[in-house]
């Protein structure tokens, strides 16, 4: 399958800046899987689509204040790092900038020496492992050097960290957010939950894949780097009384939806159970959802993985109609963006 069926058009001016919306006001397109048809409503009204008896499954990871601005020990250039996972012992796999400069056995020192690291690996387009050194406790150090990984587009410093954390995010561990998630507000969910439906979570914490774009002809030939999930035997046990009585499993993000499917493909389609680990899982048209009945996400990139992903669920055709009437209605795209609904 040719990667350029995942091809549209996409005015630059779409791909969503700031000033950043308030949460639960963001556009929504809901989009119906069997028959394509859709309508145009705002976020807050995500409730009128949802029944009692169904749950919604949100990630609850955290994203730390994972880039760091530094310089080379040796040369005083400016140097820049993302933090993506930790691999223990102070190792990290991290993204760097200026990629050509930094090899391995360069020194990078952060925050007058407070914080440095050593490039002990190179891989493929800027990854990199290190090793950091300092005195302390480094999630503090971080705190006080690290800024938010936000995404390139947006260019402006964000003051208040909060914003690009969902309301709900518990475990930290993520190098972006999890950017469905930003629509929700407590009062949303409290509307929510009382309308009989019930809230579950999981964890996948957003590493490399996010960031690394298809260079791939055939969409096949992609391969997915890994990212930690967790879900747990309460959220497993929950899923299964949803699908008893015939409830939707609903998932908030592709984070979400990868997480569960990861677990269903474990489980061989079965009743769930208490499941953690790495998933590098590709969902892409063709693939068999074991969990996922419904998803919210935001609008991707062309010809991305996550456009894969939901044409996978909604069919290509009916995705690309959707696609081509939010840019024609100016629907904001990608992580601050609007909303989708797939039901």
């Amino acid at each position: 399958m040719n990667v350029d069926l995942y091809d549209f058009d996409l005015p630059e001016h779409l791909i969503a800046q700031t000033p950043l919306p308030e949460r639960s006001s963001s556009r929504l397109l809901t989009v119906n899987k069997v028959d394509g048809a859709l309508s145009h409503q705002v976020f807050g009204d995500i409730v009128n689509y949802l029944r009692p008896g169904d749950t919604l499954v949100l990630n609850d990871t955290k994203v730390i204040p994972a880039r760091l601005f530094g310089s080379k020990a040796d040369t005083g250039a400016k140097a820049e790092v993302l933090l993506l996972k930790a691999l223990g012992e102070d190792r990290w796999e991290a993204l760097v900038k200026p990629g050509k400069k930094l090899k391995k056995g360069s020194v990078i020192t952060f925050g007058d020496g407070k914080l440095s690291a050593v490039i002990e690996e190179e891989g493929e387009m800027g990854a990199r492992v290190l090793s950091f050194s300092y005195e302390g406790i480094f999630q503090e150090i971080l705190d006080s050097l690290g800024q938010m990984p936000l995404p390139p587009y947006i260019k402006e410093k964000l003051d208040d960290r909060d914003r690009y954390q969902t309301v709900y995010a518990k475990h930290e561990g993520s190098a972006a957010a999890p950017t469905a998630g930003l629509h929700f507000t407590e009062e949303l969910l409290d509307r929510i939950r009382k309308q009989g439906v019930d809230i579950a979570f999981v964890t996948l914490h957003v590493g490399l894949g996010t960031f690394r774009p298809m260079t791939v002809d055939r969409v096949e030939d992609h391969v997915m780097h890994e990212e930690y999930y967790s879900l747990s035997q309460e959220t497993a046990e929950l899923l299964n009384e949803t699908k008893r009585r015939g409830g939707r499993v609903i998932a908030v993000g592709t984070t979400s939806c990868r997480t569960l499917e990861t677990v269903g493909n474990h489980f061989q389609g079965g009743l769930l159970r208490e499941s953690s680990g790495w998933t590098n899982i590709f969902i892409y048209p063709g693939y068999e959802f074991k969990v996922v009945d419904a998803l919210i996400t935001n609008f991707h990139l062309p010809k991305s993985t996550l456009v894969m992903l939901v044409s996978a669920l909604a069919g290509r055709d009916h995705i690309l109609n959707a696609y081509k009437e939010a840019v024609e209605r100016k629907y904001r795209f990608f992580s601050f963006g609007d909303a989708m609904f797939i039901y």
